[in-house]
Parts: C-alpha cells; sequence; structure tokens
C-alpha cells in the first residue's frame, strides 16, 4: 500500500484542505490518505482552537466524499506537542509494508531543516510539498534539491490557489460574515449549531 499522511490544526478544515488532497491523489499514485488533526502544533501557536471532537467531526463530515481517504484521531489521543516524526514513527511500525508519503505546504517545507528529527523523517517517508502558485515552486526546487542530498525524496505537486486561511476564515465567522463558499456545506451547518469560533456562520 502507498499511504499518504496528511496533518494539521484544521481549525477549521476548509475546501482547500479538501482540494489539496483531491490534487495529491491526481498527481501521485497512492492507495489512502489518512489525515489526523494534530493536538498540540509544534511550529506555532494556535487561538481559538475548537475543541478535539469537533474538529474531528469537521473532517468527518469534509472528506466523506473523497474516496480513500481515513481520518484518524491519533495525534488526538497523544500527550504533548504532535511531532511530525513521532507520528511517522506509529504508522511506520502499525504500517510496516506501506510505502509512507507525508503532505505539507510550501512554508513547510522551506523550514523543513529546522523542524524536530528532520533527517529521520526524510528516512520514514517521501515528502509530498503542495505548491500554490509558479512563485512558491521557484523557491521550493532549490530547497527540494538540498532535501535530496540527504537521501530524501520529495515530490512537489502544484495546486489551485486557495484564497483564505483557517485563520481569516475565524474571524470571518466570529464577524456572522458569510463564508460558506469556503467551507463544506455540512460543515457550515455544524459550526452553526455548535456555536464554534465566537458565532454561527
Amino acid at each position: 500500500m502507498r499511504t499518504a499522511i496528511f496533518g494539521g490544526t484544521f481549525n477549521p478544515v476548509h475546501l482547500g484542505h479538501k482540494n489539496a488532497v483531491k490534487r495529491v491523489f491526481e498527481a501521485v499514485e497512492l492507495d489512502r490518505v489518512i489525515v489526523l488533526p494534530d493536538r498540540i502544533p509544534p511550529h506555532k501557536a494556535v487561538k481559538e482552537l475548537a475543541a478535539e471532537k469537533d474538529r474531528l467531526a469537521m473532517l468527518e463530515l469534509t472528506f466523506s466524499d473523497v474516496p480513500q481517504t481515513e481520518i484518524s484521531d491519533y495525534e488526538l489521543k497523544r500527550e504533548g506537542k504532535s511531532y511530525s516524526v513521532i507520528t511517522l514513527r506509529h504508522f511506520s511500525e502499525t504500517l510496516p509494508k506501506d510505502k509512507l508519503f507525508f503532505i505539507m505546504g510550501s512554508d513547510m517545507l522551506l523550514t523543513f531543516s529546522k523542524w524536530y528529527c528532520w533527517e529521520e523523517i526524510l528516512s520514514l517517508c517521501t515528502l509530498i510539498c503542495v505548491s500554490r502558485c509558479d512563485e512558491d515552486t521557484g523557491k521550493l526546487e532549490p530547497c527540494a534539491e538540498s532535501l535530496r542530498h540527504f537521501g530524501g525524496e520529495v515530490i512537489i505537486v502544484p495546486v489551485e490557489p486557495f484564497e483564505v486561511s483557517s485563520t481569516q476564515l475565524r474571524d470571518m465567522i466570529r464577524k456572522n460574515e458569510d463564508c460558506s463558499c469556503y467551507l463544506d456545506e455540512n460543515v457550515v451547518k455544524y459550526i452553526t449549531d455548535n456555536n464554534l469560533y465566537g458565532r454561527g456562520v
């Protein structure tokens, strides 16, 4: 099996995340993508973090119609920060016959050499970097090439730009602005019903 891991805060998960996974499926031969929300992101402080059960539920709703995707609560059940290397060790042990891939954004690849145990990560998986514009790709290729010198495998996949971030979406929700074009319709209803991020959509 060829299995990709796609982690993130997903606070909230939006259509940009969903479209990125679909594009990766088109560009890379994969059998499945495991999507998992992190418990405590190691690289950034997150304000207004929705409850774990809510982020998990929104992922289930968003990816319910994307075949070959699975939602995992592995990082949510772990204590401490959600370091990618620990997650990859886990899946390497539990899926020993699988070839592992790890999906990340452009900003993550550009700072990858600062990650905890980054060289071990290269030994555990192939990196798939989602590039949102040509300008990104120009910056990413030299970075990818340097990681290949360390024995890493890096695939860069271009995707359509997504106009807003999760941070901006939370602000829109708090102000009761319409952001239904950026979220799965079932997630819009879930946020409203559960009054997440301060106000309903």
